[in-house]
């Protein structure tokens, strides 16, 4: 631990520069989406240190706790404006399917037949019209593995 201490009063900036690279190592191994903040004002405290601004661990640690909840409070804002929950998942491949339009590969039989979207064949179901091959429909819903359409 002594070597750590000794370190941190020569030269702060390598320990807060550590913690920050320590912290997006975490983030980039494990996706987490919580650590990116914490890792950037790491490398704001260690950028302030390297400037020669000193003000002692407390303080620097009270800088990074400060910059952390802010970044943090932020960025979920910003997240929530640019993404907003009534958007479908952008990992959900399935529910980001809805309101495309699809290619008939096989023929509608009784309600039921196949169509192409998204570089995939999927099993559909339809009411009304029973359109052909080649025809173009719509994506209304996804039911586990049927695809719910509707004609264009």
């Amino acid at each position: 631990m002594t070597p750590i201490v000794d370190l941190y009063v020569a030269q702060p900036f390598w320990i807060w520069l550590g913690v920050g690279v320590l912290l997006l190592a975490v983030e980039a191994a494990f996706s987490t989406e919580w650590l990116l903040w914490p890792a950037v004002s790491a490398g704001v405290v260690a950028v302030l240190t390297a400037l020669g601004l000193r003000f002692g661990f407390g303080v620097e640690l009270g800088i990074f706790a400060g910059l952390t909840l802010v970044s943090t409070l932020l960025s979920r804002q910003l997240i929530q404006r640019v993404n907003p929950t009534d958007s479908p998942d952008i990992n959900d491949r399935d529910l980001r399917l809805v309101g495309l339009k699809a290619q008939v590969v096989e023929a509608f039989v009784g309600g039921r037949g196949r169509v192409f979207i998204s570089g995939a064949e999927w099993p559909a179901m339809i009411e009304g019209s029973q359109p052909l091959a080649g025809e173009t429909v719509i994506v209304e819903s996804v039911a586990g593995p049927m695809l719910k359409v509707r004609a264009a």
